[in-house]
């Protein structure tokens, strides 16, 4: 099975389709895959731009809307985790992943699926440690801090995971493991990005969760992005069992955002998307650890009085089957759930921010599965949420529609920031560079073709204008500045 590996999409839909589909036609192969690595940017329409974690001068609404409303159709079955840059607001209708358009599939906060006997796992967000322990208390309409939190990655999905005890061939993340960097060419990647060495150094560039996760699955293949920079690595976990971790850059001309593996598979299974019973299972088993409430939760261990370990049993697994009626293919059931961008009819600068929806894959998969939707839990504990379903767009105007000053100032979205409090004296912070200097790092696979994308076909070579943010996308109300606003706030990646 050829897969198509790409890390941030930043909405560029369109150009990564294109490019995908000139690879196609220059090595004569046919991708049956597409996997991206966060920052996807499923933003329906104006008010999904609202719940994006970026300045509002970014606020672009990109492709994925034609794909949304059908305008365009996936060329080819798409996968993805969410990164910290998303339309959070409709992700968070698919809990558990589900289909935000025809042929593209989220993988939800955390996922195992199968396609052709390829099993693949996901986990969507980067770690925070202040919200790691909480519970998944956000909704929409956010603020400014909610806005972040929300896709902080949680301690539950690092549990379930941990639960998962038969092979994965692949595994899909935004962040990288922490301590990744020691397993490949880290002298070239501090060329390529030199404002890491002090955060490789104490230990705090990746996620330690996800290293967590990398030496308890031992998948065949990692694949990430974030950081903008391609890194490969080989992580050895024993004589005969390693990890291929790769590293993508985002999808911008001349940048490395793409790559083509070729993954066996059963030759005898249609390449479609069917769930995990041993995850469905794991799920099942821990739906009452689910919390939506903004304190801490602790996992159960050692010493628990109570059940700790919910790796399913034979009869646990039989049970879940059952209740699937024994057919595990995932149905395309999408269904629009908001208005999408009408380009001829464009909204006003005063958005409104958008009310929490219920997704009736959501409920259906609730449902069969006898787990929680954390949106009803919410609405359970909550009074002053409204939640409706498959309405039109209503929600009370937010302090986020307007311009935020921090925001305008901060340069988060396109570098890695590494400002730091005790860095805040008289002086200005040193200018932060994304460089554009390429390695040749690959995947160890005798089975991989290596893609850089500089410049595949005529489609893809005049896009930079295209792909680059701009500031007059969406008009906004200019504020005053404060001086030097960016030394007052720090933003994520």
């Amino acid at each position: 099975m050829k897969i198509a590996v790409e890390g941030c999409a930043h909405g560029e839909l369109e150009i990564i389709y294109d490019t995908v589909q000139a690879l196609e036609a220059k090595e004569n192969v046919k991708i049956d895959l597409l996997i991206c690595c966060g920052d996807f940017q499923a933003s329906r329409n104006e008010a999904d731009l609202r719940c994006m974690a970026v300045p509002p001068k970014y606020y672009n609404i990109c492709s994925f809307y034609k794909y949304y409303t059908g305008e365009k159709e996936a060329p080819m079955l798409t996968i993805f985790v969410g990164g910290n840059h998303e339309a959070s607001n409709y992700l968070q209708e698919l809990p558990y992943g589900g289909w935000v358009a025809p042929n593209i599939y989220y993988l939800g906060y955390a996922s195992v699926i199968n396609i052709a006997g390829v099993r693949i796992g996901g986990i969507s967000g980067i770690y925070k440690g202040q919200d790691y322990l909480k519970g998944h208390f956000e909704t929409p309409p956010y603020d400014n801090s909610t806005k972040r939190s929300v896709y902080h990655i949680r301690n539950l999905e690092i549990f379930r995971l941990k639960q998962v005890s038969q092979p994965v061939d692949i595994f899909i993340s935004h962040d990288w493991p922490v301590g990744i960097w020691n397993y490949g060419d880290s002298k070239q990647l501090l060329r390529c990005k030199p404002y890491f060495r002090d955060d490789m150094e104490s230990g705090k560039l990746g996620s330690k969760p996800f290293e967590e996760l990398l030496n308890h699955l031992q998948p065949k293949y990692w694949f990430a992005a974030h950081l903008h920079c391609k890194f490969a690595a080989l992580v050895q976990h024993s004589e005969k069992k390693a990890t291929k971790f790769l590293a993508l850059d985002k999808c911008l001309p001349k940048r490395r955002f793409l790559q083509i593996t070729d993954i066996p598979h059963d030759t005898n299974l249609k390449i479609e998307l069917t769930y995990d019973l041993e995850w469905l299972t794991i799920l099942n088993l821990t739906n009452d650890m689910l919390s939506v409430k903004a304190v801490h939760t602790y996992m159960p261990g050692p010493g628990w009085v109570q059940r700790w370990q919910f790796t399913p049993t034979e009869e646990e697994k039989s049970k879940t089957l059952m209740r699937f009626s024994n057919n595990l293919v995932v149905p395309r059931n999408f269904t629009k759930t908001a208005e999408a961008y009408n380009p001829q009819n464009p909204k006003s600068r005063y958005v409104k921010s958008p009310s929490p929806y219920i997704n009736n894959q959501t409920v259906e998969f609730c449902n069969k599965l006898e787990v929680d939707d954390p949106l009803v839990l919410l609405n359970a504990f909550s009074t002053n949420i409204g939640l409706k379903e498959e309405d039109g767009l209503t929600a009370a105007e937010s302090q986020d529609d307007l311009l935020s000053t921090e925001d305008e100032e901060s340069e988060a979205y396109e570098t890695f920031n590494k400002i730091t409090p005790s860095k805040l004296s008289l002086s200005l912070p040193k200018p932060k560079y994304d460089s554009t200097q390429s390695t040749n790092f690959s995947v160890d696979s005798e089975s991989t073709i290596s893609v850089f994308c500089e410049s595949t076909s005529s489609d893809t070579s005049g896009i930079v204008n295209d792909i680059h943010m701009s500031k007059d996308d969406s008009p906004m109300i200019k504020k005053f500045k404060r001086r030097n606003a960016d030394i007052y706030c720090v933003e994520e990646t």
